[in-house]
């Protein structure tokens, strides 16, 4: 079953299900029927809505030609059924069988690709953690460096010249070029 199989199949494959859930009761009933009567008229009409609402009617029986009306309604009638059971009984529509067959094919499909995904992104394994503190402190640096240009601010090239000597030999000689070009000073 894919994404695009239509509504209406799925509403004939799930109305045994729905009829015979202990979860479709009169309170739910009520609920979708109003949604579907107040938000799409030309769905389930005042005196359609009235008629499924009927409290001397079992439950199940109104349930079912309910079913059967929007079978009868069309593709869009059953679309904007399962949107309304989704958003007022979501553990209902995620059990219906329908919907169990789709998650398992997709959850297949994602362990397979998931699986990929993570062969990609090995290479980094250290965390956002260190990239934002390497990129924090190499930001600072291009800072310092750039702003000791200024005459504003002077005061960087002591610094720069005297954080030299905790750095690598590669980070030491950019520092300390840095710092000879406004004027040398001892530590």
């Amino acid at each position: 079953m894919t994404d695009i199989d239509d509504y209406h199949e799925q509403l004939q494959r799930d109305a045994h299900f729905l009829c015979s859930d202990q979860r479709m009761d009169t309170e739910l009933m009520d609920r979708l029927v109003l949604q579907l009567n107040r938000i799409y008229p030309q769905i389930l009409s005042d005196k359609e809505a009235h008629g499924f609402r009927k409290l001397s009617v079992p439950t199940k029986v109104r349930l079912a030609e309910l079913l059967k009306h929007l079978h009868r309604k069309g593709e869009e009638a059953c679309h904007e059924f399962y949107r309304g059971l989704h958003i007022h009984a979501e553990d209902v529509y995620s059990s219906l069988p329908t919907r169990v067959i789709q998650k398992e094919t997709s959850d297949a499909k994602w362990s397979n690709t998931m699986a990929i995904h993570q062969e990609r992104h090995v290479l980094n394994d250290r965390g956002p953690m260190f990239f934002l503190s390497c990129f924090s402190f190499a930001v600072g640096i291009a800072m310092l460096y750039y702003y000791g240009e200024g005459e504003t601010l002077r005061s960087t090239s002591p610094f720069l010249h005297c954080s030299a000597a905790r750095f690598s030999k590669g980070a030491k000689d950019i520092l300390r070029l840095a710092g000879e070009k406004k004027k040398t000073v001892r530590c």
